[in-house]
């Protein structure tokens, strides 16, 4: 039995869905989202919920249904409202802007990066934090993370592109490093 599976999902005020050829279609007044159903996961849609149940025992089909629950949660929060992930620039000369759908990042290479935002991700920079929000929180979470892999956060300067509440370790350099182990 799935723990997650076994719980409805609540249907947020303004969300309406339908169910047609093993696809979960869900409009708000945020988003119109499309969920694809996995083999062995069927939904019910009642009232003010949906319910998952699996039509097999096996253990893929039991994976599946949790997953199909979270999948479809995600896209019921995401027809209401928007996800979001904030991420933010260190290091001296390093700039981001937005430009039309493209969002152009100055991480200190010779040339600018120029990422095209997927369809239905916005992209907003103030000063030195990059917010990237949309209805698909796989979409989301996707894009900030290939944000953020144009230049990872290094641990002796704190440089990079960094989830705002991502912690860095930082390391001691050689120079400190050198100097403690010669004194003692």
């Amino acid at each position: 039995m799935s723990k997650i599976g076994k719980q409805p999902v609540k249907m947020i005020e303004g969300v309406k869905a339908s169910m047609g050829d093993g696809v979960l279609k869900l409009s708000g007044p945020n988003a119109d989202l499309e969920v694809k159903m996995l083999p062995g996961v069927a939904a019910e849609i009642k009232e003010d919920e949906i319910v998952f149940t699996a039509t097999d025992r096996s253990d893929k089909t039991r994976a599946n249904w949790g997953t199909m629950r979270a999948l479809t949660a995600n896209a019921v929060s995401g027809a209401a409202k928007d996800f979001s992930k904030a991420l933010k620039i260190e290091g001296i000369g390093f700039k981001a802007s937005v430009d039309g759908e493209n969002l152009v990042l100055n991480l200190g290479f010779s040339h600018p990066i120029v990422l095209a935002l997927p369809k239905g991700i916005k992209a907003s920079v103030d000063k030195n934090i990059i917010t990237v929000a949309g209805a698909d929180k796989f979409l989301v979470g996707e894009t900030a993370a290939k944000i953020r892999s144009f230049k990872k956060p290094e641990p002796y300067l704190g440089k990079g592109v960094m989830y705002v509440d991502e912690v860095v370790r930082r390391k001691a350099g050689k120079k400190v490093a050198g100097t403690t182990a010669k004194a003692a």
